[in-house]
């Protein structure tokens, strides 16, 4: 759901998962995020630097520093769907929960951390 704290292995910081309320459900008054809300930037917001020596910038900026690792702002990129195991669906979408995971193209597995939901249980 919107305001969920979310950590990326390669993130130097946290983010947030930013949900649009295009499917009219809302917890705690806020919109609920199925696998499909995993667009970068609308949904899932940089984390800070990125320090995956396979994101091309880190890879050009550490050579350039003689091997150096040296972390680059972060772009996420995200092909793909969070993966989650709930059985719970929103748009014909299981939900997204705090267990569940979504890749990066960089190598990072982006995890929601934490929810600002008081009680929302989903299978």
């Amino acid at each position: 759901m919107t305001g969920s704290v979310t950590r990326c292995t390669f993130g130097l910081a946290p983010s947030v998962l930013n949900v649009l309320p295009v499917n009219r459900v809302l917890g705690s008054n806020l919109p609920v995020a199925n696998i499909m809300d995993s667009k970068p930037i609308v949904n899932i917001v940089p984390f800070g630097m990125c320090n995956s020596i396979a994101n091309p910038t880190v890879a050009s900026a550490t050579a350039a520093a003689l091997g150096v690792l040296t972390p680059m702002p972060c772009i996420p990129v995200t092909g793909t769907p969070w993966i989650s195991a709930s059985r719970v669906l929103l748009a014909n979408m299981p939900i997204a929960t705090t267990d569940s995971k979504c890749m990066c193209s960089w190598g990072g597995v982006i995890t929601v951390t934490s929810s600002p939901a008081v009680t929302i249980q989903a299978k």
